[in-house]
C-alpha cells in the first residue's frame, strides 16, 4: 500500500506541479502519512463509485470553444467531468460546487483533497486521485496556478471545479500526461484538510 501511496504521489508531482522549471527535481515531497490539520480530518480513502448517470451536472460552461458538464464528488461516488471537445478557455474559472464548514484555505497551505484531472482539448482524465481511491496531499504553491487558483481561499469540505487556461497549467506542455502545448485543464476537486 505504501508504494502505491508513493507512486501516486510522484505522479501527483509530475502532473500538477509547476512547469517553470521542469529539468529540476522537486525540492520537496508531500507526506503521505495524515499530518495534523486545520479543520476537517483527512479521509483515508477518495470515492471510486461511478457517480449516477442521471446526475443533474453542478456546473456547466460553455468555454471560447466546447463546453463542460460537471457533477462534483459526493461521499460515495466519484466526479464526473463531461466534455465537448476540444473544450477551451481564455480566462481560468473557479466555480465552488458545494461549500464546506471548514476553515479557510491559505494560498501557502498543505492540502489534503482528491481530485480528477481531464483535458480540455480531448476530454481525457490524465491524473486522478478518486481512481486509486486514495487522498494526496502537497503545499498548495508547488502546483500549476490554476489548481491553486481552484483551492486557495476555498473553505475545507468544499468541492470546487476549474476551468485552466494552459497559462495556468502547462503552457509547454505536459507529455507524460499527454498534455499538449495550449491545453486547457479541468479539475474537479474535493478539499479533505488543510494546514
Amino acid at each position: 500500500m505504501f508504494l502505491a501511496a508513493s507512486a501516486s504521489l510522484a505522479l501527483l508531482a509530475g502532473a500538477c506541479s509547476s512547469d517553470a522549471d521542469s529539468s529540476s527535481p522537486a525540492t520537496s515531497t508531500p507526506s503521505a502519512s495524515a499530518s495534523a490539520s486545520t479543520g476537517a480530518t483527512a479521509a483515508s480513502t477518495c470515492p471510486t463509485a461511478e457517480p449516477d448517470a442521471a446526475a443533474t451536472p453542478d456546473w456547466t460552461l460553455d468555454g471560447d470553444t466546447g463546453s463542460i458538464a460537471v457533477v462534483g464528488s459526493t461521499d460515495t461516488a466519484a466526479p464526473s467531468v463531461t466534455v465537448e471537445a476540444p473544450f477551451s478557455v481564455a480566462e481560468t474559472q473557479v466555480e465552488t460546487l458545494a461549500e464546506g464548514d471548514g476553515p479557510v484555505v491559505a494560498a501557502d497551505a498543505e492540502v489534503s483533497v482528491c481530485y480528477m484531472g481531464v483535458n480540455g482539448r480531448n476530454g481525457e482524465t490524465f491524473d486522478s486521485s478518486f481512481d486509486r481511491g486514495a487522498p494526496v496531499e502537497f503545499p498548495l504553491d508547488g502546483v500549476v496556478a490554476g489548481f491553486q487558483k481552484a483551492i486557495a481561499g476555498q473553505t475545507v469540505g468544499s468541492t470546487v471545479a476549474v476551468a485552466a487556461t494552459a497559462a495556468d497549467g502547462y503552457p509547454s506542455g505536459q507529455p507524460q500526461a499527454g498534455i499538449e502545448p495550449g491545453d486547457s485543464l479541468i479539475f474537479a476537486i474535493s478539499i479533505l484538510s488543510a494546514s
